[in-house]
């Protein structure tokens, strides 16, 4: 009977230490997202994209995704890469000689840093930089091949209606 309780004990021992040991999950350390360096990617990307679009070359922008969807003002969403480019080449075919700058304001990252939400502003000037337009937009960007693209974009004037 003695041997039977030593048995039982160490038995149970066993088990409580068995389990004890199995119920700790490993432990992943959650990649580490710089907010402020995100930030200033987006903002040369927007930067990079105000050049080529300044400079009338928009053949090889690499700001959005090829399945991006876009959302201007006062027209249905222009759906991927080849249509936006369309749309930002008639509009620079219209021979208009105005410049555009955007400014990241804020950005919220994922916490595996794989997509951004970029909160900004943007501002037309003409030849003589005067103000013909400006105002907000959102951009959701999402890091593929190592690159952050945007794959959704809009805007908002804050301009009076004429």
């Amino acid at each position: 009977m003695k041997n039977m309780t030593i048995k039982g004990v160490l038995l149970g021992s066993m088990l409580t230490l068995l389990f004890s040991c199995n119920n700790k999950k490993e432990e992943t350390a959650a990649p580490v997202v710089d907010k402020e360096q995100i930030k200033k990617e987006i903002q040369a990307k927007e930067d990079e994209f105000a050049a080529t679009y300044n400079a009338g070359e928009l053949k090889d922008i690499g700001y959005y995704a090829d399945d991006a969807t876009t959302f201007f003002q006062n027209r249905p969403p222009l759906v991927g890469k080849p249509a936006i480019i369309e749309f930002l080449k008639s509009d620079l075919n219209g021979g208009s000689k105005n410049k555009i700058s955007f400014q990241t304001n804020d950005v919220f990252v994922s916490n595996d840093g794989n997509q951004v939400v970029e909160v900004g502003s943007y501002k037309v000037v003409d030849s003589t930089n005067t103000t013909v337009n400006s105002g907000n937009y959102m951009s959701l960007f999402e890091k593929r091949d190592g690159k952050y693209v945007c794959v959704r974009d809009m805007s908002a004037s804050d301009m009076p209606l004429q």
